[in-house]
């Protein structure tokens, strides 16, 4: 438990609201990382890297995992080591990997196709016309899905959708990959363990850097056959990050001990919605489930562009979703206290339109 002085220090004086990236590492984070084993994990391994890959994969009900710089590099790196050229992977329309990320398009000759559906769960009949042997020329080679689902709002699938999907996959002989970024968050929302939601994924990559506050890195689990080769094409693409220990040692850290507090981020961006909403009509806010919440401001007569440089001015950070809408996202720094002054930056500025 840190120190209240600790907390104190850790108050920003402006609420950033941008994401979840923002989090600083804890006192725990930095005292792992100054006594650390280390080793080079290019040649004869890094022991922390090691442990945490371990930890990280026993945590997802895998049987190996990957560290990597990124969670973009982690689902990168399992396109690559499941997916061949010229074969098709299948993700919903709204999908982090197919509209943001783009690296498995651009760099493994794979054909990515989104498939419409409704608050982040793909529509599962039109994933099975896409499945039909006639609908395209192309072999489906991989299922991908994301949860929490960034684009739709930090919502999570539902177990029962995730295991319909792992049938229908499964049945053709499809491996699924999850873009479990925000896993964590998921699980929380569901009060279950993160295994029970991979449980039908074959390949899983979880982000170190957002909620859980490590200051960098992923890890991808999976079977130890498809570890090995994204182990294997990591380096290929740069990956290698000899003594990662370093940082691997506050990913340990945020494994372990950091999911535990995510609740506190969720009932901050519910009370970040609540507040907003109170300013109705000429604003409105999603109800979240997890720690993101987007605000429609097509009423106020002024764009995103406009209220992000406003907001900044009266101390609070965010970011356009568009040009009607903000996307404002909640985490450890993120106190009730902050939350007033946030929502009060809001009223400020409605009352100066």
């Amino acid at each position: 438990m840190q120190s209240a002085m600790t907390q104190v220090a850790e108050a920003p004086a402006v609420v950033d609201l941008r994401s979840d990236t923002v989090t600083r590492p804890t006192e725990a984070m930095y005292a792992r990382m100054r006594s650390a084993p280390l080793g080079d994990d290019g040649l004869d391994a890094d022991p922390t890297a090691r442990a945490l890959e371990d930890t990280a994969a026993a945590m997802l009900g895998k049987a190996a995992g990957l560290f990597v710089p990124s969670c973009t590099m982690g689902n990168l790196l399992a396109v690559l080591a499941q997916v061949q050229r010229s074969e098709q992977v299948l993700l919903e329309a709204q999908a982090h990997m197919l509209n943001t990320e783009r690296g498995a398009a651009t760099l493994t000759g794979a054909f990515l196709l989104g498939i419409q559906g409704a608050d982040g769960a793909m529509d599962l009949d039109r994933l099975e016309a896409a499945l039909h042997p006639s609908a395209s020329p192309l072999r489906t080679a991989l299922i991908a899905l994301e949860t929490s689902h960034n684009a739709a709002g930090g919502t999570v699938l539902p177990v029962d959708h995730m295991a319909a999907v792992a049938g229908i996959a499964r049945a053709r002989g499809i491996p699924v990959h999850l873009d479990g970024a925000r896993l964590f968050n998921a699980a929380t929302h569901l009060g279950v363990p993160p295994a029970e939601l991979t449980a039908h994924v074959d390949t899983v990559s979880l982000c170190l850097s957002k909620g859980l506050s490590a200051p960098m890195g992923a890890v991808l689990a999976g079977d130890a056959a498809v570890i090995a080769a994204a182990r294997r094409l990591r380096k290929m693409i740069g990956g290698t990050q000899r003594q990662v220990g370093v940082v691997a040692a506050a990913g340990l850290e945020a494994v372990t001990a950091m999911g535990a507090r995510l609740a506190e981020d969720h009932a901050r961006a519910r009370q970040l919605s609540d507040g907003l909403n109170a300013l109705a009509p000429r604003l409105s806010a999603t109800i979240p489930q997890t720690n993101i919440v987007q605000v429609d401001l097509a009423r106020t007569g002024r764009d995103s562009a406009r209220w992000v440089e406003d907001l900044e001015s009266a101390g609070v950070r965010t970011r356009p979703l568009g040009p009607t809408r903000l996307r404002l996202v909640t985490h450890r720094h993120i106190t009730a206290a902050a939350i007033d002054r946030a929502v009060a930056a809001f009223r400020t500025c409605l009352d100066a339109a």
